[in-house]
């Protein structure tokens, strides 16, 4: 049963599709809960894309189209797209148990400011001017067409 922020993070990425989001926006929002959990020392991570690649992988199980990274080994590629996958049982307990100390015994240098603008600033030097322009000129119409609609609201 899914507690109480996780229920709200669920009703933010479906809010999300309901107004015709990416599933990469409508991802985010489990990403986000991810760091704040490891925040708040309910688990840590090694890094900050542990962090993404855990929230991400919640939101695939949660129904969320998100497209898998271009790169990556044969067996991370059948992992995201589900193909070669049993019938998935859950962990016993010793083992969910132990799981979940491991993952304590982690760091919660990932989930700092500085850690995040690291990954930002290191993700988007990876894509070309084009695609970075191209992005910014979207979220620019998209303020543009929430503001116009706030503004009408009031």
């Amino acid at each position: 049963m899914p507690d109480q922020e996780e229920r709200e993070t669920m009703e933010r990425a479906r809010e999300d599709a309901r107004e015709g989001k990416a599933p990469t926006t409508q991802a985010g929002e489990f990403v986000r809960e991810e760091i704040h959990h490891v925040r708040e020392g309910k688990h840590g991570a090694r890094s900050p894309q542990q962090a993404i690649a855990i929230g991400l992988s919640k939101a695939r199980r949660a129904g969320i189209k998100v497209p898998r990274a271009p790169k990556g080994t044969a067996s991370a590629k059948k992992q995201s797209t589900g193909k070669g996958k049993t019938r998935r049982h859950r962990p016993s307990r010793k083992r969910s148990r132990a799981i979940s100390r491991a993952l304590g015994r982690e760091g919660r240098a990932a989930g700092t400011k500085r850690s995040l603008a690291q990954q930002a600033h290191r993700a988007a030097g990876r894509r070309s001017a084009g695609s970075r322009s191209r992005a910014a000129r979207k979220a620019a119409a998209t303020r543009k067409r929430e503001r116009r609609s706030h503004a009408r609201a009031r």
